[in-house]
């Protein structure tokens, strides 16, 4: 398929061109049937003359381009649809009935805290003009109307409260928060992506709208992103600050997989400036090499890494409750245990050759002894909890 993308520049237009391009490229194999050849990209700065040229030509149309924050507020209808009026001609000019796809926004419901907003005008006039050419010319025509979007490449201090305070707890910025109770819907921007690559397939969600509410429907005019998460503007702040400080405590917040705090997180860390990018943990060095903690997590313990110098023996002890991985991913090692009151000692000789992870029992004292008189050892642990240094579950005793 040859697709053509308005307002390829902006926000969204970036995400899918860049998701296209994969599946075009060959690197995105995971969208079912779908294909692309070419990807068309128009922006504001773009030659006329291309948008003919390609008008004639693709097989789908999304069009995000859209004016959000003119000088004049003229500027709306010019911007969001007088473009979509020259798009439409041009594709009815060349007699081309490919689907289009329509940026709208939930402010084009004209209800509520949007019922005197000249861009909802604006965008509802634009959704008006793409459904008439929809009945005028038998084209596929698929109308969104967008919640607040957040994610990678958002421009902050522009239309995105999550972009704006990504962006300042990023940077050690200064940001407000007038209330904190106010609730958003908010729409992540890969899941945005994901129902636009099931546009391609023809398996777009369709429904209608009430107000702001989205009524599932099979034939429905509209349509509308099945995922989308609801979070107060004090929450979103208050986990950017967690997120902020997992650098010093290294204790990663919860973040389920699909979870509105997951793909916070990934839109948090897009905003890093380079000086926090990069980090220091804290050594803990000896004579026999060192210990360093890299994570914590709320509930499923911690890793670290341990570096031994040749021919040394470390740990030497057992716990009652606590249990661990022990990973040695360079050098040669030798791995004991013992069950305490017995004295049949467990061996497993393990190496960075052949990775493996070896349990550390509960009740067993244990060690690890670097089996080389020249190379260091490099040994990845998990533990089952943080270390809580006034109840450390640690009890000396050699194994042998």
């Amino acid at each position: 398929m040859r697709i053509l993308v308005t307002g390829a520049k902006g926000f969204v237009g970036k995400n899918l061109c860049a998701q296209l391009k994969n599946i075009r490229d060959g690197k995105a194999r995971f969208y079912g049937n779908v294909s692309v050849s070419e990807v068309y990209e128009y922006d504001i700065d773009s030659d006329p003359a291309d948008l003919d040229k390609w008008c004639s030509s693709c097989d789908f149309v999304f069009n995000l381009a859209g004016v959000n924050r003119p000088k004049e507020q003229s500027e709306f209808m010019a911007g969001n649809f007088g473009f979509a009026s020259i798009l439409l001609d041009t594709l009815r000019k060349h007699g081309n009935k490919c689907p289009v796809m329509l940026s709208s926004s939930q402010q084009a419901s004209l209800t509520g805290r949007f019922g005197n907003s000249e861009y909802g005008r604006s965008k509802k006039a634009g959704e008006d003009l793409f459904l008439h050419y929809g009945e005028e010319t038998g084209a596929k025509v698929l109308v969104y109307r967008f919640p607040n979007l957040f994610g990678k490449w958002c421009r902050p201090n522009y239309n995105s409260a999550v972009a704006t305070f990504c962006n300042a707890v990023a940077n050690d910025l200064s940001y407000t928060v007038n209330d904190p109770t106010v609730e958003l819907e908010l729409l992540y921007i890969d899941d945005l992506v994901d129902e636009m690559m099931a546009c391609l397939r023809g398996e777009e969600h369709r429904c209608e709208f009430d107000g702001l509410g989205v009524f599932p429907m099979e034939k429905g005019r509209y349509c509308y992103v099945p995922v989308t998460h609801k979070a107060r503007l004090g929450e979103i702040v208050d986990l950017l600050q967690r997120f902020e400080e997992q650098r010093s405590t290294l204790v990663m917040p919860s973040i389920p997989d699909g979870s509105f705090a997951k793909k916070l997180y990934s839109t948090f860390l897009s905003y890093l400036p380079a000086s926090k990018t990069v980090f220091d943990l804290k050594m803990n060095v000896d004579d026999r090499g060192s210990f360093t903690e890299l994570l914590k997590t709320l509930d499923c313990g911690q890793f670290s890494v341990n570096v031994s110098k040749p021919g040394i023996t470390k740990g030497q002890h057992w716990h009652n409750s606590k249990w661990e991985f022990f990973i040695v991913v360079s050098g040669k090692a030798l791995i004991q245990e013992r069950k305490i009151g017995t004295s049949e000692v467990l061996n497993f000789e393990v190496s960075g050759e052949k990775i493996q992870a070896v349990h550390m029992l509960p009740g067993y004292t244990h060690n690890i002894i670097n089996l080389s008189d020249t190379e260091p050892l490099v040994t990845l642990m998990w533990a089952n909890e943080q270390f809580d240094p006034n109840r450390p579950d640690t009890y000396f005793e050699p194994v042998e």
